[in-house]
């Protein structure tokens, strides 16, 4: 059974190769176990950006073993904050859950330097998110 006094997120956007696993990267680095944390992407890349995969470990969080996950249903019922990024519509849409649309760069056939903004831009709001769904302790 699942821990229903936990919020769960699910990040998505087109390749899960990017910005939904810098997001997904981030919470699970700020809030812990206090938040279940996924990530998604409806036509998923075979492999994480490499840019992006360097551009976290430039902020101590290494995500090189992180693969991209298809969107399911499932994954989308399971959440109680869906945060898309990209997605357009094949993201599905249920009653009772949140939807976010946060708009940013796709850092996809980009660099580093490139993928730093975009990290440090998903960082604040994963900041703020931690700060508006977990409870305080």
């Amino acid at each position: 059974m699942p821990d229903t006094t936990t919020p769960s997120v699910l990040f998505v956007c087109v390749h899960n190769a990017g910005r939904s696993q810098m997001a997904a990267a981030f919470l699970t680095h700020l809030a812990g176990d206090r938040v279940q944390v996924r990530s998604a992407g409806s036509a998923p890349a075979t492999t994480v950006n490499p840019a992006v995969v360097e551009a976290m470990a430039e902020v101590g969080i290494d995500i090189a073993a992180e693969v991209p996950k298809v969107l399911t249903t499932e994954a989308v019922q399971a959440s109680d904050v869906v945060i898309t990024m990209g997605c357009g519509d094949t993201c599905p849409v249920f009653p009772g859950k949140r939807y976010l649309d946060w708009e940013l760069p796709d850092p996809a056939g980009q660099g580093v330097a490139a993928v730093r903004p975009i990290r440090d831009e998903i960082e604040k709001r994963i900041r703020g998110l931690v700060d508006e769904i977990t409870p305080v302790t």
